[in-house]
């Protein structure tokens, strides 16, 4: 395992992420109806906003692991957490919802921060104690989007471009804080290429599938990506359209179920993998959130905390396939790895927001709002599959 003070700030690295994400979730909708003067032309400029960041992301995250890679972690983990400064800065600052844009398109196409925070703990730890660290890594994740929301809703009381200034301030001391204090976890090769032909998205993606042992890992990594996107787009959707829940009872269960996410994450994710061994756990973990996600759509509301509870156990199954992945990836090539498997995560946030929630549409017309979930869930079965053909460690 690392040093503790290097784990510590990557574990605040990416709690600082999701916390700024956070904080401004409650207002963006409320600041962009404002820029626009309408809340239907706020709510487009919002998606447009989220895809442009995605686009961006798919095609500069491959690059950034392959910089990672040849020029250390550091440098590109504090650039990272600029550009996010940069983009919340903007969001705070922008009288024009097109000017937001181009700032998110700028965040997204520098946004390694996951990227390079895996690559990095990948570097520092033995295959044997990744899966805890990993493990920590969700864990803040899911107390950054607990901790976000509060906060941003009673800034935002305030003034709603005040949770963009907090979340600007939280990266830039961030990325401070890095650039003097954290060590390089390795000193780069410059050996690495930078050539076009391999750092371009769909060629490190390509690539990646066709590693030994990765290709399946990798089409069941993007098929989760699609049942999670899912499911976040439209969870709080559905349960409003099928329970008539306040938002005041959806965000206190969201909530709950991130907070116990990182319970789960961050004190049983060691101790699952190694009990049942990195393949199990991952497979036992997509069972369990295939079988949530389609709760959700179908049970009734007593039913809700235990597909929660489910939802909880299915999180570590990232934490296992993500130490699959690392073990079977050299140390001078975690970076692109990295970066690749953040691009195909990008894909899917980029493009199944929309289809998802024109499932969900089409759902509520039939009389079945649970309907994207159950999809979801059967793309988590799936994605469960498709591991369970992979190559044995």
């Amino acid at each position: 395992m690392s040093r503790p003070p290097t784990l510590a700030f990557l574990l605040v690295t990416v709690a600082v992420d999701m916390l700024g994400l956070g904080l401004v979730v409650p207002v963006l909708p409320s600041l962009l109806s404002a820029v626009t003067g309408d809340p239907a032309t706020g709510a487009l400029w919002s998606g447009w906003i989220g895809a442009a960041f995605g686009v961006t992301q798919f095609i500069g995250a491959p690059l950034l692991g392959r910089l990672s890679d040849r020029y250390g972690r550091k440098p590109v983990l504090v650039g990272a957490m600029l550009a996010l400064g940069v983009d919340w800065l903007a969001h705070a600052t922008a009288n024009t919802p097109p000017a937001m844009l181009a700032a998110h398109a700028f965040a997204g196409a520098l946004g390694g921060t996951v990227t390079v925070v895996n690559a990095y703990i990948a570097d520092v730890t033995e295959p044997p104690g990744r899966a805890k660290a990993f493990g920590y890594v969700g864990a803040a994740f899911s107390v950054g989007f607990v901790a976000g929301p509060v906060i941003g809703g009673l800034l935002g009381a305030a003034d709603p471009r005040l949770p963009f200034f907090a979340a600007a301030a939280l990266a830039g001391v961030n990325a401070l804080y890095g650039a003097l204090v954290l060590p390089e976890s390795r000193p780069g090769d410059r050996g690495t290429s930078l050539a076009w032909r391999v750092a371009n998205p769909v060629g490190a993606i390509l690539a990646l599938a066709r590693r030994p042992g990765l290709g399946h890992l990798t089409l069941a990594r993007f098929l989760g990506d699609i049942a999670r996107m899912a499911n976040q787009c439209t969870w709080t959707f559905v349960m409003i359209a099928r329970f008539a829940w306040s938002p005041a009872v959806v965000g206190a269960v969201m909530a709950a179920g991130a907070l116990l996410g990182a319970v789960v994450s961050g004190t049983l994710a060691g101790p699952f993998v190694t009990r049942l061994g990195v393949r199990r756990a991952a497979l036992v973990s997509g069972w369990a959130g295939a079988v949530s996600l389609a709760g959700f759509g179908l049970a009734g509301p007593a039913l809700i905390v235990p597909c929660m509870a489910l939802g909880s156990l299915a999180a570590l199954g990232g934490t296992a396939t993500q130490t699959w992945i690392t073990t079977r990836t050299a140390a001078d090539e975690q970076g692109a790895v990295q970066g690749a498997l953040t691009g195909i995560a990008a894909i899917a946030e980029a493009g199944v927001p929309a289809a998802a929630t024109a499932v969900f549409a089409y759902g509520v017309g039939a009389g079945a709002p649970g309907l994207v979930l159950v999809l979801a869930g059967a793309v988590g079965v799936a994605s469960t599959v498709v591991l369970a053909r992979a190559p044995r460690m």
